[in-house]
């Protein structure tokens, strides 16, 4: 299985074997290397740390305080995650740059002319780094919260027994127990971030992933592309094993005995407000300013052709992410069991490859599977015309199944992350015990195991149904021929600069996924330890 969901990766790999001139490589190192070294580094660390704070702030908040709003705020945060972050970038370049309506009411105001004023150029690695943080936090809220609502909620309250404030208790308890979800989350949103095009394209901001699409589809190298994108791997697989070795023989599960939900400590009402307020801002600058703009666009100009084609569309989106969520969550499940219960060098190796397709550019990702599953299908075609007389036509390519292959090589990683950071709150002693009560691997898993790891679940469910609904590169390699997505229709209109036309598919992606983004999100909420 492993081996299946990594082909997409080894294939780009396996160009690197193939020989080619060395001349546009040679040309990259001396010219543009390493500015894509420079943008990639500064990006992932602006990335890194932001959503590390906001995602652990917001999840502490809403786990450990009572304050006015936390009910809606607990299940709220999570919209931004329903925002492309291509779709941000059109929306606050617009609101910023020299001719949006923010500069134009400051000249307005102040009697300001051009070169009176400084003002933060969005198009640069500063502003793609904090497009990125106000759209990925939620990989690092989602995760983090799930691990604060599940751990043993007498742990916090002992620290306190025991003389530690309220800040003590959480550096020196808290965040420890919580690394696993944190890094989890984090690595989700670098690997986003290192595998997107979309918005560092629209910003002119050069990383790895422009220099991976200039070398493949501008220059037709693929040799030199594929160093490039095995570079990529190289950093994402050194920066995930650091990280492992750094934990040593800690421990991250709740060894004592589950307590009920965690007490919730009341503020004072100006505490409570301003608590209030900075879990707004970032709901405030990743969803409602970006989903407020593309509603405006949307009522006064939009898509002169919204009807019935967007119903259709919608529901494309909508099957497509629903098979590729289900299918991802079963396959991150049976992946992580198998690192749990063997010790096998193969398997966690399996399962290293596997995660390292998070951090390949999802175009890349659907070349690598276009040019052998293509082949297979030509190879199927043709006995099957041997046996019956009847051409089939394209089997694989020709429908939903080579696209929904690509999408779990792409996003089967974030299940995993999910899934394996539930797994690692269960202490093994439960293993133990269900194994010396006669209960097998299996049963073990299904009967122990799937009732403490369902918010972990749903989690990954979430994670990766949002994600295919704003996939964008291998969608419009992969898609069956007809077939378009709410994703493709806004692409379409925006790369030919009309914006305000694309707003309407653009504020449709956010629009399907709310749906299910508030109902699992509150589901999430929901699940606590009794």
């Amino acid at each position: 299985m492993a081996a299946l969901v990594a082909a997409p990766v080894l294939s780009v790999l396996y160009n690197l074997s193939l020989g080619g001139t060395a001349d546009t490589w040679s040309h990259l190192v001396s010219t543009v290397l390493g500015e894509y070294v420079r943008n990639t580094l500064w990006l992932c660390l602006g990335v890194g740390a932001g959503t590390a704070v906001v995602g652990v702030s917001t999840a502490w908040a809403t786990v450990m305080w009572q304050f006015p709003g936390r009910r809606v705020l607990e299940w709220a945060l999570v919209l931004p995650l329903a925002t492309p972050a291509y779709v941000m970038a059109y929306t606050y370049t617009d609101l910023l740059q020299f001719i949006g309506p923010v500069q134009t009411a400051l000249r307005e105001s102040f009697g300001w002319e051009r070169g009176d004023y400084w003002f933060p150029d969005v198009r640069s690695v500063g502003g793609a780094a904090c497009m990125f943080v106000a759209v990925l936090y939620p990989y690092v809220y989602l995760l983090t919260r799930q691990s604060l609502i599940e751990r043993a909620a007498g742990l916090n309250e002992a620290a306190r027994m025991l003389g530690l404030g309220a800040w003590a208790a959480f550096f020196r308890v808290t965040l420890p127990l919580a690394r696993p979800a944190i890094v989890a989350g984090v690595s989700l949103a670098l690997m986003e971030t290192l595998a997107d095009y979309g918005a560092v394209s629209y910003f002119g901001v050069h990383t790895f992933t422009t220099g991976i699409y200039r070398a493949w589809f501008s220059l037709g190298d693929r040799v030199a592309a594929a160093q490039l994108a095995a570079v990529l791997l190289g950093v994402v697989a050194s920066l995930l094993l650091l990280e492992r070795l750094s934990r040593g023989g800690a421990r991250f599960h709740d060894s004592g005995r589950a307590g009920g939900s965690a007490r919730r400590y009341a503020l004072g009402p100006a505490a409570g407000w301003a608590v209030c307020a900075l879990c707004l801002l970032p709901l405030l600058f990743g969803f409602l300013l970006p989903a407020g703009v593309l509603l405006h666009w949307a009522l006064s100009e939009g898509d002169a052709q919204f009807g019935q084609r967007f119903i259709r569309l919608a529901g494309n989106s909508f099957m497509l992410a629903a098979m590729a969520s289900a299918c991802a969550v079963v396959l991150a499940l049976l992946l992580a069991y198998a690192v749990r219960v063997s010790r096998s060098p193969l398997v966690s190796l399996a399962r290293g490859v596997v995660g390292l397709g998070y951090a390949v550019p999802g175009a890349v990702i659907a070349v690598g599977i276009l040019i052998p599953v293509t082949r297979l299908d030509h190879l199927l075609s043709a006995q099957w015309l041997q046996w019956t007389g009847h051409n089939p036509g394209l089997l694989l390519t020709g429908g939903v199944a080579a696209l929904i292959y690509a999408y779990l090589a792409r996003f089967l990683t974030v299940s995993l992350q999910a899934v394996e950071s539930g797994l690692a709150r269960i202490t093994p002693s439960m293993d133990e015990a269900s194994r010396s009560l006669g209960l097998g691997p299996s049963a073990t898993l299904w009967r122990v195991h799937w009732p403490m790891l369902r918010g972990s679940l749903w989690t990954a469910a979430l994670l990766v149904f949002v994600d295919v609904m704003k996939e964008l590169p291998a969608t419009l390699v992969m898609r069956p021929f007809n077939f378009d997505t709410l994703a493709t229709q806004a692409y379409t209109l925006a790369s030919d600069e009309r914006l305000q036309e694309a707003s309407t598919s653009a504020l449709a992606i956010v629009a399907v996924g709310l749906l299910p983004l508030i109902a699992l999100s509150r589901q999430i909420a929901r699940t606590r330890r009794s």
